[in-house]
């Protein structure tokens, strides 16, 4: 009998072992790859690109522009400006709307797709709450990711943003990309149009 605690341990430590396993099995499960589209969204359509007319308009005569750092490319207005460029920021912008994308290095290892979940259910409680009016799964180039639209504040200077989130792998790294296009709130539905044609004509290596 004085035996039995050391068979409960030994039980316990192999339930641990094989728990712990499970769970590692799990996180690699959730490669970058699963994050671009294959993996469940909770049975939530996941949207593509489909501009209006308007949206198409208000890019007409675009210059073609290049993020060489990331293997990124937009259609931005002619009258637009490089503002900052980096390896892992970059800004444009013209006439009071702004284009705004950063880059996060995750570690090898690291949830994209759980993550990219939780993101989405946040931006759930946000629009509940009112922060956002608008969200949606959106897939972008072949990398899906959250869209979500900043509902109109309450003071008109103060910014409004459109944003899209999307891990990627790329140039061997987990990656997280950023994309804030944004204006301020008077301004927003004059230049709506030309924000969700810029999000919508990205092209991105991943």
């Amino acid at each position: 009998m004085k035996h039995i605690p050391v068979i409960v341990i030994l039980v316990l430590a192999v339930a641990a072992c094989n728990l712990s396993e499970k769970l590692r099995k799990a996180g690699s499960s959730n490669s970058p790859s699963s994050s671009s589209g294959t993996s469940s969204t909770g049975g939530e359509a996941v949207e593509r690109p489909s501009p209006t007319a308007a949206q198409i308009a208000a890019l007409a005569n675009g210059q073609t522009v290049k993020w060489d750092q990331q293997g990124i490319t937009w259609t931005l207005p002619a009258n637009w400006k490089k503002e900052d460029v980096r390896n892992e920021t970059f800004g444009y912008g013209g006439d009071g709307a702004f284009l705004s994308v950063n880059i996060s290095t995750m570690d090898a290892s690291f949830p994209t797709d759980i993550s990219i979940k939780a993101m989405h259910e946040s931006a759930k409680t946000n629009e509940k709450n009112g922060k956002y009016d608008e969200l949606k799964w959106l897939e972008l180039d072949g990398l899906r990711g959250v869209e979500f639209r900043e509902s109109k504040p309450e003071m008109a200077d103060d910014i409004r943003r459109l944003e899209w989130q999307a891990y990627r792998k790329y140039a061997g790294q987990t990656e997280l990309v950023t994309l804030i296009l944004s204006t301020n709130g008077a301004n927003f539905p004059k230049h709506q149009d030309q924000l969700y044609g810029i999000l919508y004509s990205m092209k991105i290596m991943h």
